[in-house]
């Protein structure tokens, strides 16, 4: 870490400049920025070998990076200790004991934090209720489904009552009940103020969760804004006019005028591009309403998460030139 460390502010959530790693000549970070506000819900997204895992390593203080700087719930990483007090890690596989039942798990973990007994039980029964495990408290965690290890998972590393929680792909194998029962979860220690650094390949789980979403991929972030800015970035986006016969089709695209607008005769409908903002919006119902042209229906298209995760990742010209066009406009 860079001796310069302690020039930086110490937020409560995450600050970290310049991160980098490599694994002998595999160059896995290569400055990697990351800005994390407290109380919010942070998913860092990037496909597999990406160096997302990489970086939950080295901001719970499991790995050192090779250079770079950072603050993690206001402590400094080179301060180990005073970071592992405030955080909690959850990592891909669900690190429960299975010859132990969901609360000797519990308790397990409440005598790591050395809670004296009276209240080590205390919490861990809060914890079994919150969670929805409190009738199958005495079962051994071998016992449990995969959506219940991975709730008891997520009880145990909030024992100690962390400020900040790092979730490493916590809901990969799971069914989509279980997936949105933890979605619920992870939602409820939101509005509690836990800040969640969390790490997915399900952009549907980014798009349900994030605050903020950052795409990583060579080593570097890529973009980085919510979930509707990042959006609006990629081409594809688009107002769709649909008309109730031939004759209101050729009046609206002669009156409008767009040179960029797609005819669809077969559908009678009218495709505008454009970045789902209200402003372009309401500049089409102008020219509607100027043209007096009746549009039976209109709908709003704009990429998804999928469009912009393959517009942003992977290797070839096409991926360098909608990187570098997201960043320039990010900017």
């Amino acid at each position: 870490m860079s001796a310069t460390t302690e020039q930086m502010a110490p937020p409560k959530g995450i600050s970290a400049v310049g991160l980098r790693k490599s694994y002998g000549d595999k160059l896995v970070l290569d400055g990697v920025d990351l800005e994390v506000r407290p109380g919010t819900v942070f998913a860092l997204l990037g496909p597999n070998g990406a160096g997302k895992t990489t970086v939950v390593q080295i901001l719970s203080t499991l790995i050192a990076a090779d250079g770079g700087q950072a603050f993690v719930s206001g402590q400094p990483l080179e301060d180990a200790d005073a970071v592992r007090a405030q955080i909690g890690v959850t990592g891909q596989f669900a690190a429960v004991d299975g010859l132990l039942t969901a609360e000797e798990n519990l308790l397990l973990m409440a005598d790591l934090h050395h809670l004296d007994r009276r209240e080590g039980r205390r919490r861990a029964a809060e914890l079994l209720s919150q969670f929805d495990l409190a009738g199958d408290a005495t079962k051994r965690a071998s016992t449990f489904s995969g959506g219940m290890r991975r709730k008891l998972d997520l009880a145990m590393t909030l024992v100690g009552r962390p400020s900040l929680i790092f979730l490493d792909e916590p809901t990969t194998g799971l069914d989509p009940r279980s997936r949105r029962t933890l979605w619920h979860l992870i939602r409820e220690l939101a509005k509690q103020g836990v800040t969640i650094f969390l790490t997915t390949q399900y952009l549907e789980e980014a798009d349900q969760l994030a605050d903020r979403i950052a795409v990583l991929d060579g080593g570097r972030i890529v973009a980085e804004g919510t979930a509707e800015e990042l959006k609006r970035l990629v081409p594809g986006g688009h107002i769709r006019l649909q008309f109730a016969d031939a004759h209101s089709l050729d009046a609206a695209t002669a009156q409008l005028g767009l040179s960029t607008a797609v005819r669809d005769d077969e559908n009678l409908s009218l495709q505008i591009p454009s970045d789902g903002s209200i402003p372009t919006l309401r500049s089409v119902l102008d020219l509607l309403e100027r043209s007096r042209v009746h549009a039976q229906a209109l709908t709003v298209h704009t990429p998804d998460l999928d469009d912009v995760f393959l517009a942003l990742t992977g290797n070839g010209a096409a991926h360098h030139t909608a990187a570098s066009t997201v960043k320039e406009s990010l900017r």
